[in-house]
């Protein structure tokens, strides 16, 4: 076993891994990288084994809310990316700061356990073209993403026609002639929905609650840049904010949408341009929550019922860390309780980047998180005030950075931020850290 005890296992080549990455090279943090396609990207790369990527799938803020700060988009890069258009885009990231070189591709982790206590290093076991490797390592810092394993709610009955999870949908013609209900209406459920209607028969969308729609543009600009730099409080910012949805969206329940049960903001809402226009013109038929399913008939919870040839399922991923024992996350409710999002009460040799989601946070705000752990790591080992500092704050109990917003009790929100309250803490450690001083 080739023991490397000087240096992290990084697992995971998309976005955030690659951030973290980065950020190592640039502090001298020894690190030995891991993923399982044969290239960078993760999700945003459509060809990975385990990418729930899609053909028509854009982002959904604007490249210049989304982009690293000290590497933008290409000025011809349209204010709405392609998933293309990001894979190549991290690709360049990737080969601009070096960072292929530290990592082994095709390479699946498929066991990480501590040795003992914090700092007695790691054992991790990785596959790789057909054998099985172990090398024991400084800690580890787990960098997958948060949206590979489908979540899938139990219905009553049995589907017999086609039944898939997004994470199985890749392109629209496999509705092609097809009797098409998708269930949930989030991002994605209406994104498929969209693409459903040019290829389906008819296209119905069950949703179980009302939902908050963003256009993509607002008075020409794309809707995420219209902010400004003051903060405004939450209270005032909805009113605002909620003034300019009316009068670019109107009532969403003209178009036979439920209301949302929540306030702004509570939940991620959904930016999409398209779904409200074909609703207008009775393209996609909205339906209540699902009862129950008979064959091909699907029963829903107002009473009526109607038949299927597919049923999609778009209702979202959970968090899932195959190859770590949970108990080791800190793992409570839906989700690890980790400070700030990424760090161990107790551990200072596991790491979790990336599982955090806030509204308008980009790739920027999830490199600053990076930033923090890693200097962290260096200031430990350097002794620094400011490393014990930040190791006895985060050992004496904490809440997640919501800043007084009350997120919707659901899992895709038990990791979920605010962006200001988060950022503010991040940025203020990267400070302190960057200095040395308590």
């Amino acid at each position: 076993m080739v023991d490397t005890r000087d240096r992290f296992a990084l697992i995971g080549a998309g976005p955030m891994g690659l951030a973290t990455a980065k950020v190592m090279v640039e502090q001298g943090i020894a690190f030995q990288g891991f993923e399982l396609s044969d290239g960078v990207g993760g999700l945003w790369d459509i060809d990975a084994p385990r990418s729930t990527m899609y053909e028509s799938a854009h982002l959904i803020s604007s490249k210049t809310m989304t982009e690293f700060a000290d590497f933008p988009m290409r000025e011809d890069v349209a204010d709405y990316p392609s998933h293309r258009e990001m894979k190549r885009y991290f690709d360049e990231f990737a080969d601009h700061f070096g960072l292929r070189e530290h990592y082994l591709f095709n390479a699946e982790v498929t066991r990480v356990e501590p040795l003992g206590g914090d700092g007695e290093g790691w054992r991790v076991v990785w596959r790789q073209h057909g054998a099985e490797h172990e090398a024991v390592f400084a800690g580890v810092m787990i960098a997958i993403g948060t949206l590979s394993e489908p979540n899938l709610p139990e219905f009553e009955g049995e589907f017999t026609g086609a039944f898939l999870h997004a994470a199985q949908y890749k392109r629209a013609r496999q509705f092609a002639d097809k009797r098409v209900l998708v269930i949930g209406a989030g991002n994605s459920g209406c994104d498929i929905a969209v693409d459903a209607v040019h290829h389906a028969q008819s296209v119905d969308l069950s949703m179980r609650r009302g939902y908050h729609f963003v256009p993509k543009y607002v008075f020409g600009k794309p809707a995420d840049t219209l902010g400004g730099a003051i903060r405004l409080p939450m209270w005032l910012k909805r009113r605002i904010d909620g003034m300019i949805l009316r009068w670019f969206v109107g009532d969403a329940q003209q178009y036979g949408l439920p209301e949302p049960d929540y306030k702004l903001y509570e939940s991620h809402p959904v930016v999409n341009s398209l779904i409200l226009f074909h609703l207008g013109h009775g393209d996609i038929t909205i339906r209540p929550d699902i009862d129950r399913f008979d064959g091909h008939m699907v029963h829903f919870k107002d009473g009526s019922g109607a038949e299927y040839d597919l049923v999609l399922a778009a209702t979202g991923y959970r968090l899932h860390y195959p190859f770590i024992d949970s108990s080791l996350l800190n793992w409570q409710g839906a989700a690890p309780h980790l400070y700030l999002n990424a760090m161990h009460p107790e551990r200072d040799d596991l790491f979790m980047l990336g599982m955090i989601e806030a509204l308008g946070l980009g790739w920027q705000g999830r490199h600053e998180q990076a930033e923090m752990v890693v200097r962290y790591v260096k200031g430990l080992r350097e002794g620094a005030a400011a490393a014990r500092a930040l190791k006895a704050e985060k050992a004496q109990g904490f809440d997640r950075a919501t800043g007084g917003m009350n997120y919707l009790d659901l899992a895709r929100m038990a990791y979920y931020v605010d962006k200001s309250t988060y950022r503010k803490a991040v940025t203020r450690w990267a400070r302190r850290l960057r200095k040395g001083a308590g």
